[in-house]
């Protein structure tokens, strides 16, 4: 792993919290923090993927003026949910 030094200016008060639970943890401040943001980063980027694969999504459904009714949806996720079983709701146009 490539590593590059970088400098970060934290509040002292974000310092000392940091301090006292990587002591707590038996870690480093220094592998506290990378855990840290390397965790939120994830999240960003699962985040961004989300947002991501949502426009896809919308441009397909504009493109083809195919949809499906929220109700239906929100009735398969929760028989889902529930471990029923349950058919996918049919495509509806939405644009003619």
């Amino acid at each position: 792993m490539s590593v590059t030094t970088t400098s970060l200016k934290v509040p002292r008060s974000l310092k000392t919290r940091i301090e006292q639970l990587s002591r707590r943890t038996g870690e480093s401040a220094h592998a506290f923090m990378l855990r840290a943001l390397e965790g939120h980063v994830e999240a960003a980027e699962r985040h961004q993927a989300v947002i991501d694969e949502g426009v896809r999504a919308d441009k397909a459904m504009q493109r083809s003026g195919l949809g499906y009714a929220a109700g239906e949806v929100h009735a398969y996720l929760e028989a889902k949910i529930r471990g029923r079983a349950a058919r996918w709701p049919k495509p509806l146009r939405w644009r003619r």
